[in-house]
C-alpha cells in the first residue's frame, strides 16, 4: 500500500500537518497511524490568539473547544488581566477535523519498524509512502538539555456555577513547592472547570496521585463542589539549552522528526501548537512530489533558525532553573507579568525584539549579577548532556 506522505502518530503536530497538506495539495493522500484506539481525551492544547498566524486562527478557531477574549494570572504581589485572546483544543476535533479533510486515520496501528520510505506494522503490514513524518512524541537528545514542566488537570462538573469567567494562565498564590508552582484555570462553561496543579521542577518524576489530590484540594478551597469528569497529564520539556544543528546532524537520515520528537515547542512555556502550525505551514509549502529528504531539508532549516530565534527564551529558563532558588522561581514571573501587554503577547508568540530582550533584563535584577551572568552560555549545559 502506497501513499504520499506517512505520518506516525495522530496527535497535534502531525493532525495540523495533514490539515495544511490537504488544504494546499488536495490530491495527496495523506495517512496517519497510531497504537491508540481513538483519539484522547486526556491533551487540551491551548495558546493566546497572537501565537497563530491570521489563517492559523482562521482554521483552528471553529475547531477549538472554548474561545475567551481574555485572560488573567495571580501571583503574591501582583494580579493582572490581560486583554488577549486565549483557545483550547482536544483530540477528538482535531482527528475529527483531520478525517473531514481527506486525510485518512488508522488507529490500533502499531508501528513495529518506521524507516524513511515507509512502515511496517506490528503485524506484519508494510506500509510505502514518498515521505515519511516522525511525531510520536518526546525523546531524550543528547543536544537538549531540559528541566520539566509536569501537571495534572482534573476537570470537574461543579454542582454550582463556579465564577470563573475566563482563564486563570497562573495562580501562583499557592504554597510553592517542586519548583515553581501555579494552578492553572480552564473554565469551558458556567459549571465545567479544567484545575490543573503545574510545576516547573528540576525533576521529571511524576506523583499523579498527589497532584491530582491538590487540584482537588485547590477546589475545596474555592468552595467548588463536583464530580471529576476527565483527567490529563503530562511531563513537557523546558530548554535550557538546545544545539539544533547537532540534532539534525544526527538524524540526516531516516524518518523526519516533528512535533516534540523534534524539540518544536515554546523554550519557557511548552506550548507546542504554534510551533506546530509553523511546521505544517512548511511542510505544506513545498512544490512537487513530496518527498522525505525535501521535507528534512525544509524542516531542518526552519528548526535551526527557530533555535537561533528562541536563544534568548533558553537564557531566560537559565536564570530561572539555575539561577533562582526554587521556591524563589515565581519572583521572576511575578516581575515578567509587569512588563507592557505588547510586549508579553511576543514573548508567547516567540516574536521578541531587541527592545523586548533589553527590556525584560534591565532594570533591578531578580537575582543576583553575578548568578545572571553565569547563566549567559549553554554551551556547558550541552556539555554535561554529553
Amino acid at each position: 500500500m502506497t501513499h504520499d506522505v506517512l505520518l506516525a502518530g495522530a496527535g497535534l503536530a502531525n493532525g495540523l500537518i495533514a490539515l495544511a497538506l490537504r488544504a494546499a495539495r488536495p490530491d495527496l493522500r495523506v495517512l496517519l497511524l497510531d497504537h491508540a484506539a481513538g483519539p484522547s481525551d486526556g491533551h487540551t492544547w491551548s495558546c493566546h490568539d497572537p501565537d497563530l498566524s491570521p489563517h492559523w486562527l482562521a482554521r483552528l478557531k471553529p475547531l477549538r473547544r472554548a474561545n475567551w477574549p481574555d485572560q488573567e494570572v495571580r501571583f503574591p504581589r501582583h494580579a493582572r488581566r490581560l486583554a488577549t485572546g486565549y483557545g483550547s483544543l482536544d483530540g477528538a476535533a482535531l482527528a475529527d477535523a483531520v478525517a473531514r479533510s481527506g486525510a485518512e486515520i488508522r488507529w490500533n496501528s502499531d508501528i513495529a519498524l518506521l524507516d524513511e520510505q515507509g512502515a511496517t506494522l506490528s503485524c506484519g503490514t508494510r506500509i510505502e509512502a514518498g515521505a515519511v513524518l516522525d511525531g510520536r512524541g518526546a525523546q531524550p537528545s543528547r543536544h537538549l538539555t531540559v528541566g520539566f514542566q509536569k501537571f495534572v488537570g482534573v476537570e470537574i462538573e461543579t454542582d454550582c456555577p463556579h465564577g470563573v469567567p475566563r482563564p486563570m494562565i497562573m495562580d501562583a498564590t499557592v504554597t510553592q513547592q517542586d519548583g515553581y508552582r501555579f494552578i492553572y484555570l480552564l473554565p469551558f462553561s458556567p459549571t465545567r472547570i479544567l484545575i490543573e496543579d503545574t510545576r516547573y521542577s528540576d525533576g521529571g518524576n511524576l506523583d499523579d496521585d498527589a497532584l491530582a489530590a491538590a487540584s482537588h484540594d485547590y477546589a475545596r478551597q474555592q468552595g467548588w463542589t463536583g464530580a471529576e469528569v476527565r483527567r490529563e497529564r503530562g511531563i513537557l520539556p523546558i530548554a535550557l539549552a538546545h544545539d539544533a544543528a547537532g540534532f539534525w546532524a544526527d538524524h540526516a537520515e531516516g524518518p523526519v522528526p516533528v512535533g516534540l520528537r523534534a524539540g518544536f515547542f515554546h523554550p519557557v512555556t511548552g506550548y507546542s501548537l504554534p510551533y506546530a502550525a509553523q511546521v505544517a505551514d512548511v511542510v505544506a509549502g513545498l512544490s512537487g512530489p513530496p518527498g522525505t529528504d525535501a521535507l528534512r531539508g525544509a524542516i531542518r532549516d526552519y528548526a535551526i533558525d527557530r533555535a537561533r530565534r528562541d536563544r534568548f527564551l533558553r537564557l531566560l529558563n537559565r536564570m530561572l532553573f539555575r539561577g533562582c532558588a526554587p521556591d524563589r522561581r515565581y519572583t521572576l514571573l511575578q516581575r515578567f507579568y509587569r512588563m507592557p501587554h505588547g510586549l508579553i503577547e511576543r514573548f508567547y508568540a516567540g516574536r521578541l525584539s531587541v527592545a523586548d530582550q533589553l527590556r525584560i533584563v534591565t532594570g533591578k535584577p531578580p537575582i543576583p549579577l553575578g548568578t545572571a551572568i553565569r547563566c549567559l552560555p549553554e554551551r556547558p549545559l550541552l556539555k554535561e548532556n554529553a
